[in-house]
């Protein structure tokens, strides 16, 4: 047997062998052995500022595949490292050797046992299907960390995750009862106490070192998830080798099953706000409120919610959730708070946590919209210390030059924190070096942890002796040995690590392709939480991510993408550039939805990198030939609108049409109205002056025009004049979302011309959600230099913001009546809705549009090979929407695509909220 070496940066399986080591694999396991340079691209970075190159992945089904797997690569001197989410903020989640993808196979729940309250759980498992099985017992897991909807349970566990309960439930080290593990040599170990499963050698080793293990740890920190809990091998703490094993960051076993507990959720959970004058007090508040027996006491400040809705008076705040309203008045009371709020009401409570959950992304963007990164995010010190701990912090940013938005578990003294590092010259990686020695020292100033929930990874293993001392890291290393001699598991991280500086992701993010370069800095923002893997749809009103949840694959998702995208511009897995077929395969499936221009904490703009992607992909004489026919139809179709019309009707009769307009068989193409909107306004006569410009777009003019009808008559009806652009325009869209930017640069110039908003021009109300999504956004980026853009861009209103706004003291129609349907994606993500919302609710219309994407979206459910997915995203909210609705429910689906997708898969009918009310205001006349 070949012995890996320890050194990470040696340890490592050379190109040459992959092929060999590929097939041994899949000769031994049933799961999937992936070594492709797309799999091994979407594995090189987890949440954290590193990056390691593997040699492939494998997706074990059981058990016996990890053994298998273990076995191979043992034998070919092949570390591995077990991957959940892929949220790790340390690094701990990439590995040079095999991957092993945990969450395609074993993400089961194997047993729930109510009454001894546990359950049994494979280790891809993700916390929140746990938690919604437990619900209907009145249990949950009470580690909850903000990444609930998508990290897993094998994760939580090797990093010993904790979340904002953590102060009524502990850490995940605390509610694990057993674990099934596999050593690197291959034995099947299970964990427990009084020494069950410890491998040969740990207990004496223990029993050689017991006054260090005694005098070694820091005490009174509830937070201390730094190195090894070996503490926990101590005879008066039960030997307790699952409790040591938590934490282990993959190095000491791959976890195959895991007994947890669950306990009970509180009868009537209450969330107190409390207002401090600033941070500091807050911080110094909360250990004053743990013997009212909080279930969390969560902090942040005014930088991190600088418009402060819905909080009560002060500069910081604490969010302490209780259980009962006795409780919670008793801790108003006791509070010494400048403010306090009391919230019951459960969607109350859900908006209030929801600024608390989002706080990892909001705080991964500095105020300036610059970057901010992971580094020092989860350190922790005893809770009575925290306040003084935050002020010297906040001094020590401010001495560096470097600015952060401190938040978290104050309740247990944990702070989350992203910094304006400057990862991308050596002179900022330097920096970044001299900071983390600076505040590793400070934390330990303080008897604090360098790492309070996320592990030490790359980030901080390198300065673990700071905290703990050479002897006892060095005993550290003696217990890495015991249980891997041979080094293969997940080699550099808590011991024997690299350097902190080395290894960062920005590397090789250079070079002359200017916007080759661009776009992977611009992928680059994406930090890795996976907010766009969250598998619930009904977690929230977002978009983000229609295709993952589609179809389960990582590259399907915002972050995968994002990652090749990375990839393919370092060049070093994906080295074949604009040209890379394993980009475009994952680009195909993206709807451009631009759900994650608003539900990526970050705003990564995947419909713009997919619109450079193919531009470039396609560009030259063979590109154009390459394109799919599709781009050519339905991309050019207001070209063709325009110059066909409705003869383009009898075209579509012919045999064989759809294929060759690149349609999918599936489709019927939608036919053209026989009289245009335009036409249809060009015979009206009106003498009353215009109050704004309506946009006749392609999909109302030509497909749709009783919408423009229903629209100009509600607009009158509100006492405003409508007027039309002097000359054809065009918003761009099909070409944008087709990736032929030349052709949209040159639609939106013309279009610039007949509509210059300059001279105090009307407001533009836009009909169809995604044109005025296009005006607000693709038009001033890809025509920066042109001041029209942004005006025209200002100037464009929705229906409902037109009517709020230029028409205030108009009363709709009083429809009385409930609707169902949907919200387009990209009026959620850029235009938002509320002015939407209400007009509908002064219309007397009740009940909520679905989020999500209809899965049309454009020329994209037309396509060939998009129907199944196309479909699957319809499945997604829309049509379950449809389906619950009450019978007399009208159905609402503002964008011409969406109506499209409900008339193709159901019975019914879509309309325009403007058709309604014209149905009211003829109602009124008669």
């Amino acid at each position: 047997m070949r012995r890996a070496r320890r050194d990470p940066g040696l340890v490592g399986t050379h190109q040459e062998h992959a092929s060999e080591l590929a097939a041994a694999l899949r000769s031994a396991v049933a799961g999937e052995v992936d070594f492709s340079a797309a799999a091994r691209a979407l594995t090189t970075m987890d949440a954290s500022n590193y990056r390691r190159v593997p040699a492939g992945t494998v997706a074990p089904r059981d058990a016996a595949d990890v053994a298998a797997a273990l076995e191979v690569c043992r034998a070919h001197g092949t570390p591995v490292v077990a991957r959940g989410g892929g949220t790790s903020i340390g690094g701990q989640a990439t590995g040079t050797g095999v991957v092993l993808d945990l969450t395609r196979h074993m993400g089961g729940i194997v047993s729930l046992d109510p009454e001894e309250r546990t359950a049994v759980v494979g280790p891809g498992l993700v916390l929140d299907r746990l938690r919604a099985a437990a619900r209907p017992y009145g249990l949950t897991f009470g580690p909850d960390p903000s990444t609930h909807s998508r990290c897993t349970l094998g994760g939580m566990i090797g990093n010993n995750a904790c979340g904002a309960h953590s102060v009524a439930w502990g850490t995940t080290a605390d509610n694990v009862r057993s674990l099934d593990v596999v050593t690197y040599r291959g034995a099947e170990l299970t964990l427990g106490r009084e020494g069950r499963g410890a491998p040969p050698g740990l207990r004496e080793l223990v029993g050689r070192n017991l006054a260090l293990l005694r005098t070694g740890y820091p005490e009174g920190l509830p937070r201390r998830i730094s190195g090894y809990a070996l503490d926990a091998l101590l005879p008066e703490r039960g030997v307790d080798v699952v409790r040591s094993f938590c934490g282990s960051e993959g190095t000491l076993g791959v976890i195959t099953e895991a007994t947890v507990r669950l306990v009970p959720l509180p009868a009537e959970p209450v969330l107190v706000v409390l207002g401090y004058a600033d941070e500091g007090a807050a911080a110094d508040a909360a250990p004053g409120l743990l013997p009212y027996r909080p279930l969390t006491v969560e902090g942040m400040a005014l930088d991190l919610v600088p418009d402060a809705v819905g909080l009560p008076r002060g500069g910081a705040w604490l969010f302490v959730e209780v259980d009962g309203p006795d409780a919670a008045r008793r801790l108003v009371r006791a509070a010494d708070a400048l403010d306090a709020a009391v919230v019951r009401d459960p969607a109350g409570q859900r908006a209030l946590w929801r600024i608390r959950e989002d706080a990892a992304g909001t705080a991964t963007r500095a105020l300036d919209g610059g970057e901010a990164w992971p580094g020092w995010e989860d350190c922790a010190v005893p809770p009575a210390r925290l306040g003084a701990y935050l002020r010297e912090f906040r001094a020590l940013l401010a001495d560096f030059g470097l600015r952060g938005i401190p938040y978290g578990h104050f309740g247990d003294g944990c702070v989350h924190v992203r910094i304006d590092f400057d990862l991308w010259t050596e002179q900022g990686v330097r920096h970044f070096r001299r900071f983390s020695e600076a505040v590793a020292d400070l934390v330990v100033a303080h008897g604090g942890s360098l790492s309070g929930e996320h592990g030490d990874g790359r980030a901080r293993a390198e300065l673990l002796p700071r905290m703990y001392g050479e002897e006892l890291v060095g005993l550290f290393g003696r217990v890495k040995d015991v249980w891997d001699p041979d080094g293969g598991l997940n080699p550099g991280m808590l011991v024997r690590p690299g350097r902190l500086d080395e290894g960062l992701r920005f590397g090789g993010l250079s070079g002359t392709d200017l916007p080759l370069v661009e776009v992977g800095r611009a992928a680059a923002r994406c930090v890795g939480v996976a907010k766009c893997r969250v598998e619930d749809p009904s977690s929230g009103p977002g978009v983000m991510c229609p295709s993952y949840r589609a179809t389960g694959e990582e590259r399907h998702s915002t972050r995968g993408r994002a990652r090749l995208l990375h990839e393919m511009a370092i060049g070093e897995v994906i080295t074949d550039g604009w040209r890379s077929e394993e980009v475009r395969e994952a680009l195909d499936l993206c709807l451009s939805c631009k759900g994650c221009r608003s539900d990526c904490p970050v705003g990564v703009d995947m419909a713009a990198y997919k619109a450079e992607f193919l531009d470039r992909h396609y560009a030259g004489p063979l590109g154009l030939l390459r394109r799919p026919r599709s781009h050519w139809t339905m991309g050019w179709l207001p070209h063709w609108l325009d110059v066909f019309g409705r003869g383009l009707n009898a075209g579509l009769r012919l045999p064989f049409a759809a294929r060759l307009a690149g349609v999918t068989p599936e489709r019927a193409l939608p036919r053209v109205a026989e009289a245009s909107f335009t036409s249809w306004f060009a015979e009206r006569a009106s003498d009353r002056p215009p109050a704004l410009t309506l946009w006749p777009d392609t999909f109302t003019d030509h497909l749709s025009p009783e919408v423009g009808r229903a629209a100009v008559r509600v607009l009158e009806d509100a006492g405003l004049g409508v007027a039309l652009p002097e000359g054809r325009v065009c918003c761009g869209l099909t070409y944008v979302s087709t990736g032929q930017l030349g052709a949209a640069r040159r639609v939106m110039r013309r279009t610039l011309d007949v509509l210059d908003p300059s001279g105090g021009g009307l407001p533009v109300v836009v009909l169809e959600p995604s044109c005025a999504a296009t005006l607000r956004t693709d038009l001033p980026e890809l025509l920066p230099d042109d001041p029209r853009a942004a005006r025209l861009a200002a100037s464009v209103r929705t229906f409902a913001e037109a009517l709020e706004e230029l028409a205030p003291d108009w009363a709709p129609p009083r429809l009385d009546r409930p609707v169902t349907g949907q919200t387009h994606c990209h009026q959620h993500a850029v235009l938002g809705d509320a002015a939407d919302r209400r007009l509908r609710a002064r219309a007397g219309l009740t009940g909520d549009l679905a989020g999500g994407c209809c899965g049309l979206a454009g020329n994209f459910g037309f396509e060939p090979g998009h129907y199944e997915v196309s479909v699957a995203c319809a499945e997604d909210r829309l049509l379950p929407a449809l389906r619950d609705a009450p019978p007399d429910a009208a159905v609402l689906a503002d964008g011409f695509s969406c109506r499209t997708q409900i008339a193709d898969l159901t019975d019914g009918r879509g309309r325009h909220v403007a058709e309604l009310l014209v149905e009211g205001i003829d109602k009124a006349v008669s």
